[in-house]
């Protein structure tokens, strides 16, 4: 309980220090429905789930378009400010010179000019074939994660509101007990008056007043708690005021426990599996790439270009040239490289297949526990609401009694703490019993 606790403070603090700003209204009312709508809308980790999808999806393009034919355009100007020279034998000049004679020759122009355009496609590549699937399947991933997100944001949602609602019930149960209690101690104090009671009995009756009233404090500032950590979920700023309209009994009257124990679980449409599922396939494409870098790739292109020389700019004279072509890659030898990748690649296949079945596993168990633990919780909520009539009932005596004299302010007293544990017990009962169906709800996926 305590870990809990200091998990919900740690979060407010980041909340609050993060000084998060979001265009929200000032006043929310929210059904429960309301609540799981808003919160899958602006929640900041759902999101980033999305923009996940986004980036996948332009990852896959991004592949697509590297297959698509390619066109690209180059040009250049200079200007030779000095010509480079080089020695040449002078007898290419004049047959009578000495044949050690040198003779300094400088070549090309002062300006030189070219432009050029290129184009080019991919006719064949495996790698970048499969390289495509493996994207189009991270796309797959990240909306089952983006699904995966929505559902956890549902569930956080839905625990939170089920929490605010038994804490204002026990609230409630608090402060109505609260106020009898007060109007027992003004009884107590007239009785006292009159002698028909001891000054302990009065003294007892504050006491457990007083014991109460720090209840009912703590319980305030653990509902204002379960409020903050409600507007963190939802995505909405802290002065935002939130009003819950949806009631206890009017959830209770959801609650088909029967119904929803006849329910089918097909675990391949698990959210999780499917996550695992992905993940075997990306490792079926990754063996599938490293097999694919054995084989050749083929492109072609065309170039077409022109270049321009002379020693004026406006006197240049031009000549065109292109070529069209295909270029064949054919990989021969790695020294055992692509072999040991392949290997590779196929235990971490077998590593993801062991996985999932070991997940597909961990889910039917899960579902199995969890159909157990909402049966128990059914009859557990029954029992203790059953054990609230017999309480009051057994309070209510025991007050006449003492307003009749006929029993002592620590028998009051201790009728009293027996029925705020009945009511505490059914409170605790109740919660378990809308979380374990909510638990169950997720597996089933119906939230």
């Amino acid at each position: 309980m305590k870990r809990a606790v200091l998990s919900i403070l740690f979060v407010f603090g980041l909340f609050f220090l993060t000084g998060h700003a979001q265009d929200a209204p000032l006043s929310m009312s929210l059904s429960l429905q309301d609540a799981r709508d808003y919160a899958v809308e602006n929640n900041l980790g759902v999101q980033s789930a999305r923009y996940d999808v986004e980036a996948s999806r332009m990852a896959m393009w991004e592949i697509i378009s590297s297959m698509l034919p390619a066109v690209n355009a180059s040009g250049s100007f200079s200007d030779n400010l000095k010509l480079t020279t080089t020695l040449l034998p002078a007898k290419m000049f004049d047959p009578t010179a000495d044949p050690d004679e040198k003779f300094p020759v400088s070549f090309g122009s002062k300006f030189n000019s070219s432009g050029s355009i290129q184009a080019s496609l991919v006719i064949f590549n495996a790698p970048l074939i499969v390289g495509l699937e493996t994207a189009k399947m991270a796309r797959t991933l990240n909306e089952h994660n983006l699904s995966k997100s929505e559902l956890d944001i549902k569930e956080m949602v839905t625990s939170t509101y089920y929490l605010i609602l038994v804490s204002e019930r026990s609230l409630e149960i608090l402060e109505g007990n609260l106020s009898n209690m007060n109007e027992m101690l003004n009884s107590t104090k007239a009785m006292y008056q009159i002698g028909m009671v001891e000054e302990t009995d009065v003294d007892q009756m504050s006491t457990s007043i007083v014991l109460v009233e720090n209840s009912r404090t703590s319980l305030l500032t653990s509902i204002e708690l379960n409020y903050n950590l409600l507007r963190f979920q939802l995505g909405v700023g802290p002065d935002v005021d939130i009003t819950l309209t949806q009631d206890l009994e009017s959830i209770l009257s959801e609650v088909d426990v029967d119904l929803l124990l006849s329910r089918n679980f097909d675990v391949t449409q698990n959210v999780s599996f499917k996550l695992i599922e992905g993940q075997e396939k990306l490792s079926e494409l990754s063996l599938k790439s490293q097999k694919a870098s054995v084989l050749p790739t083929l492109a072609g292109f065309y170039n077409y270009g022109t270049s321009g020389m002379g020693d004026k700019v406006s006197d240049l004279r031009w000549f065109q040239n292109s070529m069209a072509g295909l270029s064949l890659n054919i990989p021969i030898f790695a020294s055992g490289q692509r072999y040991s990748k392949i290997q590779k690649a196929k235990i971490e296949l077998d590593k993801a297949r062991n996985t999932k079945e070991q997940v597909s596993d961990q889910l039917l168990i899960q579902e199995k526990q969890l159909r157990f633990n909402l049966m128990n919780a059914d009859i557990q909520y029954r029992s203790q609401k059953n054990n609230i009539d017999v309480a009051e009932k057994v309070y209510k005596s025991v007050e006449n009694k003492f307003k009749q004299g006929m029993a002592s302010s620590l028998d009051l007293a201790q009728a009293n703490n027996q029925y705020l544990t009945a009511e505490s017990n059914y409170v605790s009962a109740l919660l378990t019993l809308l979380q374990s169906k909510l638990a169950l709800d997720k597996l089933l996926n119906e939230l």
